[in-house]
């Protein structure tokens, strides 16, 4: 198995406190001299040639690291297919449009330098002369990300900081494409996907911030101990919020195939009695408390339980709330975050989260409105520009799955009464209509 442990400086962070180790606590961006100090220089040179970009791609393969944005694609073969191209860019994506998700900006408060480390690593690697960084236009922290890069050293592969307009599906790859081509930050039709044809038509690879900052230290510390947590197929530490009904919300680092029930004790414990957890945000999955608890933090193990891990985030709901009123909730801001250029964002979601509401009000209009939700949520997969609508429907048919007590009761007339008591967070602002360039 490929290693670079010759590149350590000193011991490597233990157990899976990894990325946050030792900065988390200090609530500010460690400087370039902290970051230095800490882990040593970037080891760019000793992959600079063919032969160390060889080593450090097979170092990546043999760790099995993949992707943290939410697809959990493996790093690796998206490197190899971006370095067949010519004159690839390297778009290092720290948007972070998900309101259940704080991972990224947490990452990027405390340890801008490897974010930046892994991402000229990743130039390094697939020979890209280019890496742009990209943020939200509302998010503070775009003035550490600035002076994190003010502070490179001269010589390195040049980073450019781009602000990305604040929209939900404004840091979906093709999006991102789009925006620093011309302006537009909406999703456009695939193929060609990025890596064929990317920024200004160039092979363009585009990770999340988290991923790229995992490859800073496997190119240090190397692939087997990266391995040394997580599961076979879901190796590493990860990042994850936890939020809702927790009694410490926040960030937490946790080795990949934790118990969620462990997860959970890292924030301690729900406050109040549970109901049901969501997994990866408002395009993923409701689970009944019952199951949430008994399965590991892995790709495999929700996919077994028939959730995915998406972008890493676990949320509470309390049995007092109301699930479906808080998915129709969630669908309506959805629709209203869709870029309103395809058919199943354009009508589809509307129509779904008008179906939502009808099932909370409950009665006749509620059977009606049953029969067409699940038909609409049959034939919308697969059928949009970006992924968006996908998720949507991936909420609503867990939302049925997963409180279908409540529905039952709903359908018969007898609505829940904290049906009106929100309690899942939403944007406080409505951006539909405009505010994509």
């Amino acid at each position: 198995m490929t290693t670079a442990r010759h590149h350590r400086t000193g011991l490597p962070p233990a157990g899976s406190r990894r990325l946050l180790e030792g900065w988390l606590e200090s609530r500010r961006a460690a400087g370039f001299a902290e970051h230095q100090a800490r882990y040593g220089p970037a080891p760019v040179e000793f992959y600079a040639d063919r032969n160390g970009r060889a080593r450090l791609l097979a170092a990546v393969d043999a760790s099995g690291l993949r992707g943290r944005g939410g697809a959990g694609f493996p790093t690796g073969r998206k490197l190899r297919a971006v370095a067949k191209g010519r004159r690839p860019v390297v778009v290092a994506n720290g948007c972070e449009g998900e309101p259940v998700s704080s991972k990224d900006h947490a990452l990027l408060t405390v340890a801008p330098h490897l974010v930046l480390d892994g991402a000229v690593l990743a130039a390094t690697a697939i020979d890209a002369t280019e890496v742009i960084l990209c943020v939200h236009r509302d998010d503070p922290i775009a003035g550490t990300v600035a002076a994190a890069v003010a502070e490179r050293p001269s010589g390195e592969i040049p980073i450019r900081l781009v602000q990305v307009p604040g929209r939900y599906v404004a840091s979906e790859e093709s999006a991102l494409v789009n925006f620093l081509d011309n302006g537009d930050a909406r999703p456009t039709a695939k193929p060609p996907r990025p890596f064929e044809r990317g920024v200004n038509g160039r092979p363009t690879l585009i990770d999340n911030v988290e991923t790229l900052a995992h490859l800073a230290l496997i190119a240090r510390y190397g692939s087997e101990w990266f391995r040394g947590c997580g599961t076979a197929e879901s190796p590493g530490s990860t990042l994850v919020t936890l939020g809702g009904r927790v009694a410490r919300p926040g960030v937490y680092e946790v080795a990949l195939g934790t118990p969620v029930a462990e997860v959970l004790d890292r924030a301690g414990g729900p406050d109040e009695p549970p109901q049901a957890v969501l997994f990866g945000g408002y395009g993923g999955t409701w689970l009944p408390v019952q199951s949430a608890v008994r399965t590991r933090l892995s790709h495999e193990d929700l996919r077994d339980a028939g959730a995915t891990l998406g972008v890493a985030s676990l949320t509470v709901l309390p049995a007092r709330a109301c699930g479906l009123a808080e998915t129709a909730r969630v669908l309506r801001y959805l629709a209203g975050e869709s870029a309103r250029q395809c058919g199943p964002c354009m009508f589809g979601l509307p129509a779904i989260a008008d179906d939502f509401t009808a099932l909370v009000l409950g009665g006749r209009a509620a059977q009606q409105a049953e029969q067409r939700l699940r038909y609409r949520l049959s034939i919308i997969p697969g059928r949009g520009a970006c992924a968006h609508p996908d998720g949507a429907v991936r909420l609503a048919a867990s939302a049925l799955r997963c409180f279908g007590t409540d529905l039952r009761a709903h359908l018969a007339g007898r609505p829940c009464a904290w049906a009106a008591q929100p309690a899942l967070p939403l944007p406080g602002w409505d951006r539909r209509g405009g505010d994509w360039a």
